[in-house]
């Protein structure tokens, strides 16, 4: 069970230890996927950046998606040099509430990035949480990796510690299970499990804005706090809120060859659902 009580918000010192992790960057890749594999981005935030008139090799704008970066070529994005050789680098944060998952907000005064040493290069977030909720967030600059591990094929379980304002009727369960039409689709909790009468373990493979908070307000509760505790492999652990560490090459290894969890939803006492 997890500890609620907050902790000190500071971050892990940065060491040379944290860059293990070697990507060389080839000869014959594709522009976007040269631009992902050097932190750049996403592929589809790369193609954005191609698109847009954004990127140039040896100094000529280049929009052709089709293009292959030869060893000496020059590419930059808005005048930057992209590197040919970068280190990996992959950790969890644990993002204290109230902090926004983003790299900019004019409406947001605390960041996650500002728990991170200024030092890391280009991170970016594995999914988002919302401001209010709390736990583990992943944060890598492998653009691919990041794109993989969000894209909805793989269904990534996602657990979460839910207290809600008043006590669990168990009956709602299914109902849960079966799901709730959100934003035109349906949204599902793949797993729910009853720890005390207001405190909850929900696992979810769907990632819709504010998933689980909208859910269960549809049902009639408010959802008080929300930490999500593991997400795959991945678990937060003892780690203090606001503390970050880097992944171990095991817990690397597993997220790298990512498997489809078809898992059918669980009931709280081991059933499943008869229609979903």
């Amino acid at each position: 069970m997890l500890n609620f009580a907050p902790g000190k918000i500071r971050a892990k010192l940065f060491t040379s230890e944290t860059f293990a992790e070697s990507v060389a960057i080839g000869d014959a890749m594709r522009l976007n996927r040269f631009l992902a594999a050097a932190g750049i981005g996403s592929r589809r935030q790369c193609d954005q950046l191609i698109a847009a008139g954004r990127v140039t090799i040896n100094g000529e704008r280049c929009t052709n998606f089709s293009a292959q970066p030869a060893v000496r070529d020059h590419v930059k994005v808005d005048g930057k040099l992209v590197p040919r050789k970068l280190s990996g680098l992959h950790i969890i944060l644990h993002k204290p509430a109230g902090f926004v998952s983003t790299r900019s907000d004019p409406h947001a005064r605390d960041l996650i990035f500002d728990l991170l040493p200024a030092k890391f290069p280009r991170l970016f977030n594995v999914g988002r949480l919302d401001a209010q909720t709390e736990g583990l967030l992943l944060l890598t600059n492998d653009g691919d990796l990041a794109q993989r591990l969000t894209h909805p094929r793989y269904e990534i379980d996602k657990e979460y510690e839910v207290i809600l304002d008043r006590p669990w009727d168990s009956a709602l369960t299914p109902k849960l299970l079966r799901g709730i039409f959100l934003d035109s689709q349906n949204a599902k909790i793949a797993r729910l499990h009853s720890m005390t009468p207001t405190r909850l373990r929900v696992v979810l493979r769907q990632g819709l804005n504010r998933q689980i908070r909208r859910m269960f307000e549809a049902v009639g509760y408010r959802v008080k706090r929300l930490v999500r505790t593991r997400m795959g492999n991945l678990r937060l652990g003892d780690l203090p809120c606001g503390h970050w560490r880097a992944l171990t090459k095991s817990e690397l290894t597993s997220l790298k060859r990512p498997g489809k969890t078809a898992v059918s939803p669980v009931m709280e006492d081991g059933s499943r659902p008869a229609h979903l």
